[in-house]
């Protein structure tokens, strides 16, 4: 009778080892008396080592997790220690034999106190779950990919929206003048102005084009490109409204400065600036805009500072660079600009801050980091 009692131990305990070899898991078992834990075969051979070479002591495998990972690792035992869960949970990066970092799946329970209450056997499981986080992590990024695209397309229509309405406008407003021409010479000069915006709208819509044809790598749209001269660009194209809001505009940025950006941004973050400062100009004085620039060890900052009406910025001062928020009873406001402006210096590593008082006038400021992406 005994003797068959214990081959039926031997054989459940046969099938239990026969079990957990075949799936994997490895077992750990703490003695807190001793300070001494034993790793199974299985535990060990996720790291990559075999029965000889790895230790008894719990910090033969405490000293392999990852840094960025030990707070939480020791965190999440000591709660069961103290009662604070009713078993013990982690998931960490455990350093192999051959230097590199697997995921595992740590569990494990307390099974034995002493008379004062205090745990002295734990035991738990190892369960390489590498793949999983592998696949986790392709699934994290590309869920981000497609917000990304997502939002680029967006960033997109808005680009080609306001960007082409501001020579829409110019387009209906120079035929308005032609209409209203009295002289050949009048007509003339106005058709001179009609070529210039034509040609303004054929490299706004070449520079559009390019975004479409943009893959997932920046450096493909990027191009060194001279900012003094990406301003003077804009004075030509928003010359019509510069002309009748009578706008005095002055471009005081270095002339040898220039910065690795997209072209179609470049164009679109002048361009909105420069046509909101007159649209938003103060109703009893002519609009006075002036581009300026600094270079710092870590930045090159550009600066455009306007007389206009100014922002509230105590009430609107967080929201000045959303999406759709407008600040002034303005029929052409859309609130669309600002966010633009944003989206394509911070595209770029860029930062853009404001300074505003109502009634006073407004200071947008520019800075592209130094590297060596925009050198000086």
């Amino acid at each position: 009778m005994n003797h068959n009692v214990k081959d039926s131990i031997n054989f459940d305990e046969l099938k239990w080892q026969f079990a957990l070899k075949n799936s994997n898991i490895g077992i750990w078992d703490y003695d807190a008396n001793l300070n001494r834990v034993f790793f199974s075969e299985e535990s060990k051979r996720i790291i990559g080592f075999n029965t000889n070479e790895f230790g008894s002591n719990p910090n033969d495998w405490n000293d392999r997790v990852h840094p960025e990972d030990k707070q939480k690792y020791f965190k999440d035992f000591e709660d069961h220690l103290n009662g604070l869960t009713p078993f013990y949970e982690n998931e960490h990066r455990i350093l192999c034999k051959d230097n590199t970092y697997k995921w595992v799946l740590d569990k494990g329970k307390i099974i034995e106190k002493d008379d004062e209450g205090k745990p002295t056997r734990i035991i738990g499981i190892h369960l390489d779950i590498t793949q999983q986080k592998e696949d986790e992590l392709a699934k994290v990024k590309s869920l981000k990919l497609i917000i990304e695209k997502n939002n680029k397309l967006n960033n997109f229509a808005h680009i080609v929206t306001h960007n082409l309405k501001s020579h829409a406008a110019n387009f209906e407003n120079l035929l308005e003048f032609y209409d209203e021409a009295e002289s050949d010479e009048e007509k003339e000069e106005l058709i001179t102005h009609l070529k210039t915006v034509s040609q303004s709208l054929s490299k706004t819509i070449y520079n559009l084009n390019e975004i479409v044809s943009i893959q997932n790598n920046k450096s493909d749209d990027v191009q060194n490109l001279n900012v003094y001269e990406y301003i003077n660009n804009s004075l030509i194209l928003l010359e019509v409204e510069i002309t009748k809001s009578n706008a005095r505009i002055i471009n005081k940025v270095d002339s040898s400065i220039y910065i690795n950006f997209n072209p179609a941004y470049l164009e679109s973050v002048f361009q909105n600036l420069l046509s909101n400062a007159i649209k938003y100009k103060h109703p009893d004085r002519d609009p006075y805009i002036v581009f300026n620039s600094t270079v710092s060890d870590n930045n090159i900052t550009i600066t455009i500072q306007d007389n206009g009406i100014g922002i509230d910025m105590e009430k609107y001062g967080k929201e000045v660079f959303k999406l759709y928020r407008t600040f002034h009873y303005n029929e052409n406001s859309e609130g669309v600009g600002l966010y633009l402006i944003k989206n394509h210096v911070e595209t770029f590593n860029g930062t853009i801050e404001v300074e505003s008082k109502v009634n006073e006038g407004s200071t947008f400021i520019i800075k592209f980091p130094i590297n060596k992406k925009n050198p000086v």
